[in-house]
């Protein structure tokens, strides 16, 4: 199993479709991931919610794993999203994932079922013995309704040693601050809310898997650079500048508005698939707006 470092901006990529949302737009998907590089993040997460992984076929999402890893050429790591409500879906998602190229997976909660902290300690286990490759959990409480405790996080620690990190989306910096206290180094904890970065960063947590980094990853990245080199000031001042662009992206649901502000870049279609609707022209003006504010006031590179 390979050695991944697991820090800096992870861009949760959106999934670009064609007008009618009835395919994946490969080419709008390979000019992003470039778009993702050259912006200088640390790695790429195809097809986590913000990729409306709940609306692609196995096919497609497949396709979109095996795609981004393509494009990517081993620049950056690619960690695939692959859980769901079935601990058998999970280990098939993920050896799919893996035979698509991707460098470690991304497991969310169980959705809808609800189980228990001992159920969801087992979901996590039989994937991990299943799947031979780096594990991101992913603990969203508000999509999922379950929370993975710390307490439970822990005992999988013990006994999964490839479970490796934790997207925390609880929205909670103390529970990443009680990880960090419990585990140290043995749980790399990266933040799930563009808004809490800077608040992770500054109880251990080591970077973000990130939205808005669709739409401006060099701004993101260098939040979570000045993080890593114990800059504070500049990383408070870098993301300060961004909240404002933060907000908007979850104004709607999430990927419509971050498909919005990409469309209005020229960059792909606005199309997301339903149950999901476009983004609202109050929420596209909005976006718009602080598009333009981010980009009259974010800080200048130290000389």
């Amino acid at each position: 199993m390979q050695t991944l470092t697991f820090s800096g901006t992870f861009t949760a990529l959106v999934t670009p479709f064609t007008t009618d949302g009835d395919a994946v737009d490969l080419a709008a998907l390979d000019a992003l991931v470039e778009a993702q590089i050259a912006g200088g993040v640390s790695g790429l997460v195809p097809c986590g919610t913000t990729g409306e992984s709940p609306t692609l076929s196995d096919e497609e999402q497949v396709l979109v794993i095996k795609r981004v890893v393509e494009v990517a050429k081993g620049r950056v790591p690619v960690v695939a999203g692959t859980g769901s409500f079935s601990t058998k879906k999970t280990i098939s998602a993920s050896k799919a994932a893996l035979a698509a190229g991707a460098d470690a997976v991304m497991v969310v909660m169980p959705y809808y079922n609800k189980p228990s902290q001992d159920g969801m300690r087992e979901h996590v286990l039989s994937i991990a013995r299943a799947v031979p490759a780096p594990i991101v959990l992913y603990n969203i409480p508000g999509r999922c309704v379950v929370d993975l405790s710390a307490e439970t996080t822990a005992q999988i620690c013990e006994r999964a040693p490839n479970v490796v990190a934790l997207k925390d989306a609880t929205g909670n910096v103390l529970r990443c601050q009680e990880l960090k206290r419990k585990l140290g180094d043995r749980l790399t904890v990266l933040s799930g809310d563009d808004a809490l970065t800077l608040a992770f960063g500054a109880v251990g947590a080591s970077g973000v898997i990130s939205v808005t980094s669709n739409v401006r990853p060099r701004e993101v990245s260098e939040v979570t650079r000045a993080l890593q080199a114990n800059d504070f000031a500049r990383a408070r001042a870098c993301h300060f500048a961004l909240v404002e662009l933060h907000n908007t992206m979850f104004l709607e649901p999430n990927p419509a508005p971050a498909k919005a502000a990409l469309a209005a870049m020229g960059r792909m279609t606005p199309a997301v698939r339903q149950p999901l609707l476009p983004a609202s022209d109050a929420t596209q003006r909005k976006v718009a707006e602080a598009l333009a504010q981010l980009d009259a006031s974010f800080p200048k590179a130290a000389s």
